[in-house]
This record gives C-alpha cells, sequence and structure tokens, in this order.
C-alpha cells in the first residue's frame, strides 16, 4: 500500500509524536499534518494518524494510546509505530531512552522520574537545546513537506533508530556465535572477559553490540572485560567491561605489545593479535590492591 499522508495532532509536540513521526517518515516519505483527524482519516489505511484520534488500530495505520485504561501498560504513540515495525522488542531491550519516554508520555514526569530513581526536577536538566528546538519547529509547523529542514531531520532520525536496530540484531547473532568468553586465572577471584576474533564482517565497528549482548546474555555480572579487534589498526582494544576497577590497563603500558594504555586504566591498544599473548595481557592488567 502506497502512504499519503502522516497525521498529528496540532498544539505541543513531545518526543513521542516527534519520533513516532520520525519513523513514519523515513518509511513512507509523505506530508505531516499537525491536525485534529477526521473519521475518513482514521478509515483510510493509506493515511497513518500518530497520538490522536482514539483508536489502536495497525492495519489501518492509527496509532494512538490515549484510550487505553489506566492500568493498561505505559504504551505510547511510539511504542506503537515500533511494534508494527516488528522493532519494539528489540527497542526496548537495548534503546535506554524508550521506556523513559514512555513513562513521560503516559504517566506523567513526577511517575518517569521516581520509576527513573532521580529527582523530579533532573528531568528539566536532561533536556538539550536540540530537544527544545527541534520539538518547537515540529510544534509550531501545520504541514511539514520532504523539502522542509525538519521534515529531513526527522528522516535522518527514523533512519538511524531503524538502521541501529536492524544492525544491531544482525550483530547480536553474529556475537553469538562468534564471541568467547574466557576466563583469566588470577591470585584471587578468576577475570572474566568476551574476546572476538578479526572479521571483515564487523571491520567496520567492531565493538558495536557488545554491551547489548552481553546484557542479552544476562553476563553482566561476569564478565570485566572486552577484547576486540581495533578499528584503527592491526592490533586489538582492551577495555574494562562497564567499568570494572578489577583491571588497570596503565599496568602494561611499558610492555612491548602495547601501542598506547590510557592513564586513568580503563583502556589500552596492542599491536598482537595472539590470544595467548593477549590473555596474559590482561592478567597482568589486574590491579593491584594496596595494602
Amino acid at each position: 500500500m502506497t502512504m499519503q499522508l502522516i497525521v498529528t495532532h496540532p498544539g505541543g509536540a513531545h518526543k513521542d509524536d516527534f519520533l513516532a513521526c520520525s519513523l513514519l517518515a523515513h518509511l513512507h516519505g509523505v506530508p505531516i499534518q499537525r491536525r485534529e483527524p477526521t473519521d475518513e482519516d482514521l478509515a483510510n489505511p493509506s493515511i497513518c494518524v500518530v497520538d490522536v484520534g482514539g483508536a489502536h488500530d495497525p492495519e489501518r495505520n492509527n496509532f494512538d494510546h490515549h484510550q487505553f485504561p489506566r492500568d493498561a501498560p505505559p504504551l505510547c504513540a511510539l511504542s506503537l509505530v515500533l511494534q508494527s515495525m516488528g522493532l519494539y522488542e528489540d527497542a526496548l531491550s537495548f534503546c535506554a531512552w524508550l521506556r523513559p519516554a514512555e513513562w513521560l508520555d503516559t504517566l506523567g514526569p513526577n511517575q518517569a522520574a521516581k520509576l527513573m530513581g532521580i529527582p523530579r526536577t533532573a528531568l528539566g536538566a536532561l533536556n538539550s537545546p536540540v530537544d527544545i528546538t527541534l520539538l518547537n519547529r515540529f510544534a509550531g509547523s501545520t504541514e511539514l513537506n520532504p523539502d522542509n529542514p525538519i521534515y529531513q531531520v526527522m528522516c535522518m532520525v527514523g533512519e538511524d533508530i531503524v538502521n541501529y536496530l536492524k544492525t544491531l540484531r544482525q550483530r547480536l547473532d553474529y556475537l553469538k556465535e562468534h564471541g568467547q568468553y574466557w576466563t583469566i586465572e588470577t591470585d584471587g577471584e578468576p577475570i572474566g572477559a568476551l574476546f572476538l576474533e578479526k572479521s571483515d564482517a564487523i571491520s567496520g565497528d567492531p565493538s558495536f553490540g557488545i554491551h547489548a549482548f552481553i546484557e542479552s546474555e544476562g553476563k553482566e555480572n561476569e564478565i570485566q572485560a572486552l577484547v576486540y579487534p581495533d578499528r584503527r589498526g592491526s592490533g586489538y582494544g582492551l577495555t574494562r567491561y562497564n567499568d570494572s576497577q578489577r583491571l588497570n590497563f596503565s599496568q602494561i603500558e611499558s610492555h612491548d605489545e602495547v601501542r598506547f594504555a590510557h592513564k586513568h586504566g580503563f583502556v589500552a591498544k596492542v599491536s598482537t593479535t595472539d590470544p595467548a599473548k593477549l590473555r596474559e595481557l590482561l592478567k597482568l592488567a589486574v590491579a593491584k590492591i594496596s595494602s
């Protein structure tokens, strides 16, 4: 089906409707009108009605949540669009910003701040001029066409979200097959590391998806180090996972195989590609405990 139009509510704009429309603009490249929908709009599946209209009907491309009961899950219009695209579960798992966006839109700032574990005043501090300008310009428009700069930015945002989620899923599948778990014996508790071999398949961004993969595997408490190909050289990068203080890579800065070690100890770049030598460097980087 060829889309004709995206309709969303007039007045103030929020991240919820802005991002939902950004995804749809990227997918369909059709104008966005900010107005109340008609019954004909809601009945026409070639018109996407977003965050307004009192109907959730994906087959007709109606994506409103305001009619849901108070005890319904905190799904917003963005959630519903992501669901229709088959991307919601991955977005919820790997986009840390999605759940707070849902809470803000469905529960309000006080409850959202409580669920986020932050003071209510911190929400305002997290807003940036980028957020304010884009939402204000979007809210101030009655119609945005593909030649409009705000529309073009929205398409970029939608494209980046879709590409991130689709390429992340591919990378997670790759890591599931190719990632290796190492155990580095020490004088005390062993160090856990995730090792990734060099491959043309990941050469563009070798570290992409590693943190999401470890979380998806439920190994956050088992891994302290990451070992992956250095995209700027022929060797490897060694980094602390979740800034584990059990490793201090500044301790190996004078080693012959080390090209660079950060003075604060959280990362090192090494020339070797030999797994045995990489394991040895990890063992040497185990933080010394002051007595």
